[in-house]
């Protein structure tokens, strides 16, 4: 995915001289969550809004520049790390730099989520199936044939969670019944932790126990 026409420029970095109060009154304006610090034209990194407002509003930022925070992205990185930077740095803004270091503006987190939200996985229509086996027993090739034997399409996988030595992958499927993808996944050992259609092998053993409790209670 191109993120070219998402660079965003409308907030000029401060310099390490500004007053920690010209950030408070920024942050105060903004809902962004850090905002860039430059000294001499070099991006130095970010300060966040929590940090900032732990300061005297009178002293410089260079006087807390142990606060700043020093993560970017280049314009050649891939959106998927783009959306990893955001986490990792607890952060709704990232500032992109060229590969000579030179500060070209900052991605906006919502405009990265809006086009994550654009893919195939998210728009198209589909079940949602969240699966789970031994992180050393599961394969994506396992996983994909699973679908496609039960004449699906799968639009996207993911690990969602890593527990101990359990993975759990969520999957976006269409051209079928969840259903019969989900009794696959059982034959294969998978335990099913979501499903987005009925289960109705669940629905089916919950009769059979109702139908025999009440047989037993006769």
């Amino acid at each position: 995915m191109e993120l070219q026409n998402f660079v965003i420029n409308d907030i000029k970095p401060l310099s390490v001289t500004d007053k920690i109060g010209d950030l408070q009154t920024l942050f105060n304006q903004l809902t962004y969550s850090h905002i860039p610090v430059m000294k001499d034209n070099v991006y130095m990194g970010c300060i966040s809004e929590t940090d900032t407002h732990c300061f005297e509003n009178n002293i410089t930022i260079s006087d807390c520049a142990y606060a700043i925070e020093g993560f970017f992205v280049r314009p050649t990185t891939n959106w998927l790390d783009v959306l990893e930077a955001f986490a990792q740095n607890d952060s709704n803004i990232l500032p992109i730099l060229d590969q000579n270091n030179k500060y070209l503006g900052y991605y906006e987190l919502n405009d990265i989520i809006h086009l994550f939200n654009e893919t195939p996985f998210f728009s198209e229509p589909g079940g949602i199936l969240i699966v789970e086996k031994g992180i050393n027993d599961y394969s994506f090739s396992e996983i994909s044939q699973i679908v496609e034997s039960n004449d699906a399409k799968l639009l996207g996988a993911f690990i969602s969670k890593m527990d101990g030595d359990l993975v759990k992958v969520t999957l976006k499927i269409s051209n079928a019944s969840v259903n019969e993808v989900i009794q696959t996944f059982r034959r294969y050992s998978y335990n099913i932790v979501s499903g987005h259609e009925d289960d109705s092998y669940i629905e089916s053993l919950k009769e059979r126990s109702q139908y025999l409790d009440k047989y037993l209670n006769m």
